[in-house]
């Protein structure tokens, strides 16, 4: 039991062995003074059995208030302890959450490679939610511009490393997970885990890719009607993963960083709809996230600035 028990049923119980005690021992001074009155009557018996009240109530009473007194005590004693033990096991997590902050800045500049693929001719959406950018709709020579450009970016971005952006395992394994908002925790074990299947996934599409092209030239594979459209499909599946990966990396980041930014309060922080939004592209959430990003600081910088991305002043 720790010292928060005290303003319910342990103040309670704490609190009447103390009354219950103080009342005892008030009833012993009645019998007291009527003890002091058989003296002056001179009734022996009387006399005696007054006394006998007296003790009884005044020691059960002085044995109550020194129960409660000392239950008090190991309580407080109690509670210092768990509150010195949270409050490093809070400090330890924050340490954890500061390098987790600046390790995953450091990884999302990676994404600007990604950024400039994705986002050629507006922002970037998926074909079946009307994605129509050039992305998309590239063909020809312009197809096979983005083929050259995404075995570049392959090199550039190690998807292994955003692992290092997963804050849910520092939380789960202290208070925090069971103090922290459950809307909140659910959305971050939720976006972690869509980070990961795109992780994952980006791998298993860039393999694809390779297969698609075989040992051929970029060019002369795609001369084939039937390997082009797969080619083609390959290259949509790794936009729709690269889509994913930097909108579930940033969104996390950027919550990690707002986290970050409340010091040691932020176990007490409620969910932020312009964070939490499921937005349709990247640049839609960007621009709700913004604001609440660039007030919240992270060393000489605000959070916005580590996501690593220029927001256009338009996009489709």
């Amino acid at each position: 039991m720790n010292f928060s028990t005290l303003s319910g049923h342990g103040y309670l119980f704490i609190g009447g062995l103390i009354l219950v005690g103080a009342g005892l021992l008030i009833i012993s001074l009645i019998f007291n003074l009527r003890v002091a009155h058989s003296v002056r009557e001179d009734v022996r018996y009387r006399e005696k059995l007054h006394e006998y009240y007296r003790n009884i109530f005044s020691q059960l009473g002085v044995i109550l208030i020194g129960i409660g007194v000392s239950l008090f005590i190991f309580f407080f004693q109690q509670n210092y302890q768990d509150r010195r033990k949270r409050e490093v096991e809070l400090q330890q997590v924050y340490a954890k959450l500061a390098l987790r902050v600046a390790r995953g800045a450091a990884i999302a500049g990676s994404l600007d490679a990604f950024d400039e693929l994705l986002d050629d001719g507006g922002a970037y959406r998926n074909p079946e939610d009307g994605g129509a950018n050039r992305v998309v709709n590239a063909s020809g020579e312009a197809l096979a511009n983005q083929v050259a450009k995404l075995l570049l970016v392959e090199r550039d971005v190690d998807a292994g490393e955003f692992e290092v952006m997963n804050v849910s395992r520092d939380f789960e394994a202290s208070f925090v997970a069971n103090e922290l908002d459950p809307v909140l925790w659910f959305n971050i074990v939720r976006d972690e885990s869509d980070l990961r299947y795109a992780t994952t996934q980006l791998a298993l599409d860039y393999k694809d890719l390779h297969e698609a092209i075989g040992d051929q030239p970029i060019a002369m594979a795609m001369g084939d009607p039937e390997r082009l459209a797969r080619i083609k499909q390959e290259v949509l599946d790794i936009f729709y993963d690269a889509d994913l990966l930097r909108q579930r990396s940033r969104k996390v980041l950027g919550r990690a960083c707002w986290f970050y930014s409340k010091g040691l309060d932020f176990v007490a922080l409620r969910p932020v709809a312009a964070i939490e939004a499921d937005a349709k592209s990247q640049q839609d959430w960007l621009a709700m996230a913004r604001p609440v990003l660039e007030r919240s600081k992270s060393g000489n910088g605000d959070c916005y600035k580590l996501l690593h991305y220029d927001l256009p002043q338009s996009g489709g």
